[in-house]
């Protein structure tokens, strides 16, 4: 079995292994207001696989979303954690209109008044809870990166009640946006934000506020997108229904294709990632946990080989502060 580390998720006391798992590609195909969002084909006997072979691996914290597959990741989860829900750690996330059977997922109405921000907040919840085969989900995160601080503020009521139920253990929201929340995590029972964090992105200020206020930082596109392990050239395409093809917001891709600057730059540290005996994607794991305390890298994956490649990051540990200073250098970043 892998040697592990933990991290606490804040304020909230709750243990997880160091490194979580993402779940929005094991979800297969789905669309986001008539755009694919998913990635691609999957293997669902692979998927659950991979994630039981995370869990032998010392691997507790597995990271999905109502939206990945229009519900499909979640379900997945829920048949892999049969027998084994004490076991683990889940974080799902609501928000948007999702319809299974079209595998669609849409924005509702922002006309809505307050009261329907409640019922739809619970029958979210209750839906996941049904997909996931469960009666709480640990973690519960706003997905609505845009959402104005008002609405998140409304949401957050009820998700304080849900936590005094028992339906919740804690919450947060998925953006990367410092002032909402600063706003959104003023209550006690947030606890955690999700944002965006790779060794050649995101934002530091936000990680700076999730040490302050004593939040974890679950990090997405740890390995941008898979652009960080340094599988793909200039000239590497996708699936139409891949949402690489279409990742306009992603730095690391423009029309499809991976930029040169992103290609450019990994290029130049991955001496600095590599050393030890790491590969490129466990370099850039490293790096996430040297960089803050409060981080919990999610990378995504669809096989077995990618989630055993990920775990034995563990086995590493973070990068050491000499090495982290060389990669600042090497970028022209401030240390």
């Amino acid at each position: 079995m892998t040697t592990t580390f933990t991290r606490t998720l804040g304020r909230s006391g709750i243990e997880v292994s160091a490194l979580g798992l993402g779940c929005w590609a094991v979800g297969g195909p789905w669309t986001f207001n008539g755009m694919p969002a998913g990635w691609s084909g999957v293997d669902d006997a692979e998927s659950r696989r991979a994630i039981q072979r995370a869990l032998e691996l010392g691997v507790n914290f597995f990271d999905t979303a109502a939206n990945y597959g229009a519900g499909h990741s979640e379900r997945l989860l829920g048949q892999a954690f049969k027998g084994r829900r004490d076991q683990v750690v889940i974080a799902t996330k609501f928000g948007y209109q999702v319809d299974e059977a079209a595998k669609a997922v849409i924005y509702y109405d922002d006309k809505e008044e307050e009261s329907d921000v409640a019922s739809r907040l619970r029958s979210s919840l209750e839906a996941s809870l049904n997909r996931l085969e469960t009666d709480y989900v640990d973690v519960y995160q706003l997905h609505v990166w845009g959402l104005t601080i008002e609405r998140a503020l409304q949401a957050r009521e009820v998700l304080e009640m849900l936590v005094k139920e028992g339906k919740i253990r804690t919450y947060g929201w998925s953006t990367d946006r410092t002032e909402a929340v600063k706003a959104f995590s003023t209550f006690p029972n947030c606890a955690v934000v999700q944002q965006q964090l790779s060794v050649l992105d995101g934002n530091m200020a936000l990680l700076a506020l999730c040490e302050t206020l004593d939040l974890a930082s679950i990090n997405r596109g740890p390995l941008g997108m898979g652009l960080l392990t340094g599988k793909f050239a200039p000239d590497s395409t996708f699936a139409n229904d891949d949402v690489r093809t279409h990742a306009q917001w992603h730095p690391g891709f423009k029309n499809g294709k991976p930029t040169q600057d992103w290609l450019d730059k990994l290029a130049s540290i991955r001496e600095v990632l590599t050393s030890g005996g790491r590969t490129l994607a466990q370099g850039a794991l490293a790096w996430i946990w040297a960089r803050s305390p409060k981080t919990v890298p999610i990378p995504g994956f669809k096989t077995v080989a990618q989630v055993e490649e990920n775990c034995k990051a563990l086995e590493f540990g973070p990068l050491t502060a000499e090495q982290m200073r060389e990669i600042d250098q090497i970028l022209g970043r401030a240390g």
